[in-house]
């Protein structure tokens, strides 16, 4: 008999490829439906994780500091946030494509945005939900930009706490 999956993470990003996993789980994921709040406390729970990059406009410049030759100290809190509320319209964004792709199904779907390193953040969010299963998608950069940005699925898959299920491009 097959273990019902409690808790499923789906890391979504503005990829195409992160909206295919997120299509694969909920094509292919057997989670119990919400429809009977008596049974809650067994329903399986899908998870959708954005994480979002720390607001910076630049590598090498603090986040809020004056860009162009002032002093690298001076923090400049209206640029702060227009930066942080930009990037949180992204995130809602993303949120909200992710969650329309779900509208259809009868699924207990919760949503988690998290600031920082993706890498570190997923393997995070699957301790702080003990996850049963991770989904996410796969870019399929060449071994060139995977040496300079690093592949998110691939440190997923060697440091996450559960099985992670990697779904590439249906092409």
């Amino acid at each position: 008999m097959a273990q019902k999956l409690r808790c499923v993470i789906v890391a979504v990003d503005s990829s195409e490829e992160s909206m295919n996993a997120l299509k694969w789980a909920l094509a292919n994921l057997k989670l119990q439906s919400s429809s009977s709040s008596a049974a809650a406390e067994e329903n399986g729970c899908l998870v959708i994780l954005h994480v979002q990059s720390p607001p910076s406009i630049g590598a090498g410049i603090k986040p809020g500091a004056i860009p162009f030759g002032g002093p690298s100290d001076l923090e400049v809190p209206a640029f702060s946030a227009a930066i942080e509320a930009h990037q949180n319209r992204i995130s809602q964004a993303i949120i909200d494509h992710a969650l329309k792709i779900c509208s259809d199904k009868n699924v207990d779907v919760k949503t988690e945005v998290v600031v920082g390193d993706p890498k570190e953040k997923i393997c995070e969010a699957v301790e702080k939900f003990n996850a049963d299963l991770l989904v996410m998608g796969n870019r399929g950069f060449g071994p060139i930009k995977r040496m300079f940005l690093g592949s998110v699925s691939n440190y997923c898959s060697n440091r996450a706490q559960c099985p992670v299920m990697i779904v590439k491009d249906p092409q």
